[in-house]
């Protein structure tokens, strides 16, 4: 009987930007199968100078087939991470060699923890590490809910890392330049380490086996076969993230890194049930992606987690037709993908990323796909005005391959608003709006909406006669105005007696008022205050509703420069997240950027980090999150909902003003 094939198994591989994914995924797969295909051969990749897209890479490794992703790393591109961590059998966390730099892996073990995803640590560029392992190991625990288990301590001579000893097999590595280590004896001097570091993983892995316990409490030493299988058993479960040490660059670790994937990673039918999609039907895929490739269109990645999906399947009744195997930059046709297997789906234009797609029909998720809060904004514009049209579709292309992008039509400022999670996010969309699309844009600093008020009252006479030959226009009225608390917005009375204003014009003025309040005196619109029409006069024949419309507009502009005008800034209730250690420093930032700290506490489900509550100026949130994360080694961020407007005075209120007029005038 032959032998059953293996159903293919996804590792995807995340981590602050700089920590060497990349250069691990490629040694990985050069170690396993002896090749691996060029990866970041997006044009964007070339000109930021970094991975911007998801790299797929797939391989076979001692006969086992595998897909390695490897994931952007700019905190900005983190979506693209969370996408890619819903697919994966196992997550490997690519961390530095430095205890500062331990901050930047707490979103990822967060989203992991949260959600149940079996994930190991692989402590990359040893070659550069300063601090003890020890040290490392610490700080990434403390942002960590998982037992962070040491699988391989350091073997040291003359300060420097020279070989691992795995803490199961308590075999020794010494390691060898781009080639597998050397296996030696213990060296003498590493005994005593090795044991302590030993006792430290057995009590770890006995927190969650009984049977293990005993033995330890007996001074029984388990077989290493019997330990691997309960760590496999344990990391299936997400109850410890066990950590590896290496140096990709140098191929450092990189065979005991497979090995531990190989052997002790869950299967695709461990992750299918995490997700249910075990009992959707006889075949499930779920959509991991949308791209929209230039000359080929919308391709949907999707992984099938039972089942197959072969060509010429029906899915929401269409037929599949052109299914692509893809690694790096090779696409290749195939006949059919199997359990475990990724397969690009093209010109299925009803496919979202999240769908699942079960015997052939489409499924949408319960809930909505989340994407990251926007934290940073751009005014956007078509270069060639011809494009505007393009511009739209483009954009939706995008913000259907990336949920952490949204767009926004500000009616206040006639600007159209590109939000997403930083600069080189959004430059970064502009050059895909480019290269895929051959749409060009502007950018520029949305202008904070800000509105203006009253401080005083005016009682104002205001009369509208116009003789032309024929009928005229006549309109006679007095108004009073007064301010209103903030945040009451606009409030129209009137108290005619008489018929001094006939009834069916004092909508008429009210409109006219209205109409008259969109540009104040300091060239805002008017809000927080009321306005009363008490008497006036009307001629039975040269008096219509335009007549009062215009006089309730030029009510307006001649009694609000009299009532104290005053500039109003928008507020906005700003939360900060961020690592404990630099609760202080985030402090500082607010204030320099005028805004209240309310408070801060403990973050509710990040151990290490604290909130901080806070009411800011929009101005002063334009790109807060480029010094916050400048301060917090990029682990910082923020969450921000308007909350009122205050009145400004001063200097910053007459620039303000002063630049408005300026931009008026040019426009």
């Amino acid at each position: 009987m032959p032998k059953k094939e293996s159903p293919a198994r996804c590792a995807v591989f995340v981590g602050p930007q700089g920590t060497g994914k990349t250069t691990l995924v490629t040694a990985l797969a050069m170690r396993a199968a002896g090749a691996a295909p060029s990866l970041d051969a997006a044009p964007e990749a070339k000109e930021f100078g970094m991975t911007t897209d998801p790299n797929l890479l797939q391989c076979d490794y001692l006969g086992e087939a595998w897909s390695f992703i490897d994931c952007p790393g700019s905190v900005e591109l983190m979506q693209a991470s969370l996408d890619a961590m819903e697919a994966a059998d196992i997550v490997v966390l690519v961390a530095e060699p430095s205890p500062d730099r331990a901050a930047g892996l707490a979103p990822y073990f967060k989203f992991l923890d949260d959600r149940n995803i079996p994930h190991a640590v692989f402590i990359n560029r040893l070659e550069d590490a300063q601090a003890r392992v020890r040290d490392i190991l610490e700080a990434l625990q403390s942002y960590s809910t998982r037992p962070l288990v040491l699988r391989q301590a350091p073997m040291r001579e003359n300060d420097k890392i020279v070989g691992a000893i795995d803490l199961v097999s308590e075999r020794a590595w010494r390691y060898r330049e781009g080639a597998q280590s050397e296996l030696i004896e213990i060296p003498a001097g590493e005994v005593d380490r090795e044991h302590e570091a030993r006792e430290m993983l057995l009590d770890a892995v006995a927190d969650f086996d009984d049977a293990l316990l005993e033995q330890i409490l007996e001074d029984k030493t388990p077989p290493s076969a019997e330990l691997f299988a309960l760590m496999g058993k344990e990391l299936a479960g997400d109850l410890v993230s066990p950590v590896f040490l290496g140096s990709a660059a140098h191929g450092h670790g990189l065979t005991r890194l497979l090995k531990f994937l190989r052997h002790e990673a869950p299967d695709p039918a461990a992750a299918a049930a995490r997700h249910g999609y075990n009992k959707r039907g006889a075949n499930v895929a779920s959509v991991i992606r949308t791209m929209h490739v230039p000359h080929a269109g919308k391709i949907s990645l999707a992984r099938v987690w039972k089942g197959a999906i072969k060509e010429g399947d029906t899915i929401d009744g269409g037929r599949a037709s052109g299914l692509l195997s893809m690694s790096g930059e090779i696409r290749k046709k195939v006949d059919a993908a199997r359990t475990g297997d990724l397969i690009g789906l093209p010109r299925f234009d009803s496919l979202e990323t999240g769908d699942v797609i079960a015997d052939g029909k489409i499924e949408r998720a319960k809930k909505a796909r989340a994407g990251a809060a926007p934290v940073y904004s751009l005014a956007i514009r078509a270069r060639n005005e011809r494009d505007d049209v393009k511009l739209s579709a483009a954009l939706a292309k995008l913000l259907e391959e990336d949920a952490s992008l949204s767009t926004e039509r500000r009616i206040d400022t006639g600007e159209f608003i590109l939000r997403g999670q930083g600069d080189i996010h959004l430059r970064l969309s502009a050059a895909r709006l480019k290269n895929r699309f051959n749409v060009e844009i502007e950018s520029g600093t949305p202008k904070p909406c800000y509105r203006e008020s009253i401080r005083g009252t005016a009682d104002h006479h205001s009369r509208h006669k116009k003789q032309s030959g024929g009928h005229g226009q006549f309109a006679d009225i007095k108004v009073k105005f007064r301010p209103l608390a903030r945040g009451e917005g606009f409030r129209f009375d009137e108290t005619i007696h008489g018929g001094a204003v006939p009834r069916q014009f004092i909508p008429a003025v009210e409109a006219g008022v209205k109409e008259g309040l969109v540009r104040g005196p300091l060239g805002f619109p008017v809000v927080d205050l009321a306005v009363t029409l008490y008497d006036g006069q009307h001629h039975s024949v040269d008096s219509n509703e335009m007549s009062f419309k215009l006089a309730g507009r030029q009510a307006v502009r001649d009694a609000l420069p009299a009532c104290d005008p005053v500039l109003l800034e928008p507020i906005y209730l700003t939360i900060v997240h961020t690592p404990s250690e630099y609760t202080n420093k985030v402090h500082g930032v607010i204030s320099s950027r005028r805004g209240q700290i309310l408070g801060f506490d403990a973050r509710d489900g990040w151990p290490g980090w604290d909130s901080v509550t806070a009411m800011l100026p929009e101005s002063g949130i334009q790109d807060l999150i480029i010094e916050l994360r400048s301060l917090t080694q990029g682990a910082a961020t923020f969450d921000a909902r308007f909350d009122h407007y205050q009145e400004l005075y001063g200097k910053d209120a007459e620039r303000i003003v002063e630049e408005h007029r300026r931009r008026s005038e040019a426009a």
